[in-house]
């Protein structure tokens, strides 16, 4: 049996899944699973690195102790964010995308080189942390200095296994400095914005065997394996995940909710530009799609109003809330507030009465975001759709898949399973 390991790392937690194949269907089982996330460090939002590599390894630890015979490993997390080395030393601190440096460095790159520039060569909708302003702000900080490589956060955490640094297609077309039209770094982009040439090496693709683990982590974990690259950026093993009939568009849900379609090529036109989509690396495809805040409203509502609540509550409130008010889902001030609570206060001028009425103006306001984004998809593409395939963690709250239904007036097919996780596996399990 070849036996194939998953580390899928969200925002809030990462786990470990085995997976193999029966029958030409991938069979999965959970291992390990850790929590994740950032800390505040003088002043900043910061990724403890070490202690993420760390529950990593003890990960593949209990995966090798449980199925001896694992051939292969991928890191498959979230996109933007990455770790500054110094030949093999690193140059903390790790900065999280919900950090807000980048406030000075968004002019300065647009007075270089205007948005609608930009987007023209990438395709990547504008969001105040995508990797081109988090460099540029380490550019005016001096961190730059001295610094041989950029390694995504799932490219350093592989690093870290097998001792390859490489560079993979579809996370690093988070960032938007990949080119729409040749796929791999514009260096067009690098060059005027004046950062070092040599940050920015031709990109790998999915399915790439980096090498074994290094002696001295497969000593640790009792067990050794290839390293092979997945699509690294969790939404695009995501989308690989999805048994999906014919061509239909998505939601990956969770911290985030990824709203999109695969299309043959980039769309860089005015109405993908007036609609902010992107245009990220899939495997074989284009991921045509829209950042909406997802889960992240009803968590961080939760830790504000009722921490102690368990979900399935919390949607029994917003059912019986008969709250009519909504938000934009997706503006700035939810990124990152000190409160989620005073958030939405300030935004709905404090008429949310009571904790049930949050909720029911997150959910409602994410479901009337969909829709919006979704009619815009419809009318870029040129395509009508009569489904919308919902994975993820968020496909599990039927309250919110009936508000989208409602929303939308399209056929919600909810599947509530470890999507990224399979598409992870089935790359892995693709290699030859």
């Amino acid at each position: 049996m070849n036996y194939c390991l998953a580390i899928d790392i969200g925002a809030s937690s990462g786990r470990h899944i085995v997976g193999w194949q029966e029958n030409g269907t991938i069979m999965t089982r959970e291992v390990y699973r850790f929590p994740n996330g950032v800390k505040n460090q003088d002043g900043h939002l910061v990724w403890d690195m070490k202690a993420l590599l760390e529950s990593v390894i003890s990960g593949i630890q209990a995966a090798f102790s449980e199925y001896p015979d694992i051939k292969s490993l991928s890191v498959d997390t979230w996109g933007v964010d990455y770790v500054l080395l110094q030949g093999d030393e690193e140059k903390w601190p790790c900065y999280a995308y919900r950090d807000s440096r980048t406030e000075k460095s968004i002019p300065e790159v647009h007075k270089i080189i205007p948005f609608a520039e930009l987007y023209s060569h990438t395709g990547i909708q504008f969001q105040s942390f995508n990797t081109i302003y988090q460099l540029y702000d380490d550019k005016m900080n001096g961190r730059l200095e001295g610094v041989t490589d950029t390694l995504m956060i799932p490219e350093y955490l592989m690093y870290k296994l097998c001792g390859v640094k490489a560079r993979e297609y579809t996370e690093a077309t988070t960032g938007g400095m990949v080119s729409a039209q040749t796929g791999e770094f514009d260096m067009q982009i690098v060059d005027r914005l004046g950062l070092p040439r040599h940050l920015f090496p031709k990109l790998s693709q999915p399915g790439t065997v980096l090498g074994d683990l290094l002696p001295e982590i497969a000593e640790r974990v009792g067990g050794n394996c290839s390293v092979v690259l997945c699509a690294t950026h969790d939404t695009g093993s995501a989308v690989e995940g999805i048994p999906m009939e014919g061509n239909q568009p998505f939601i990956s849900s969770g911290t985030w909710s990824l709203l999109g379609v695969k299309i043959p090529k980039p769309l860089t036109d005015e109405g993908s530009y007036q609609a902010n989509y992107s245009n990220e690396g899939g495997v074989g495809y284009t991921r045509y799609l829209k950042n909406i805040m997802g889960m992240w409203l009803i968590n961080e509502l939760r830790k504000d109003l009722c921490p102690n609540t368990p979900f399935p509550d919390i949607v029994e409130m917003a059912e019986n809330s008969d709250c009519d008010i909504l938000v934009d889902a997706n503006a700035q001030e939810f990124l990152a507030p000190e409160s989620m609570k005073a958030a939405f206060d300030r935004a709905t001028g404090g008429r949310l009465e009571n904790t049930g009425d949050y909720f029911r103006c997150a959910y409602r306001s994410l479901a009337v975001c969909y829709r919006d984004a979704l009619n815009n998809l419809e009318k870029n593409t040129g395509t009508k759709y009569d489904a919308l395939y919902i994975v993820g963690g968020g496909a599990k709250n039927q309250f919110l898949n009936r508000l989208t239904e409602e929303a939308t007036g399209k056929k919600v097919i909810a599947l509530p399973i470890e999507a990224t996780a399979l598409g992870n596996l089935k790359v892995q399990l693709e290699v030859k």
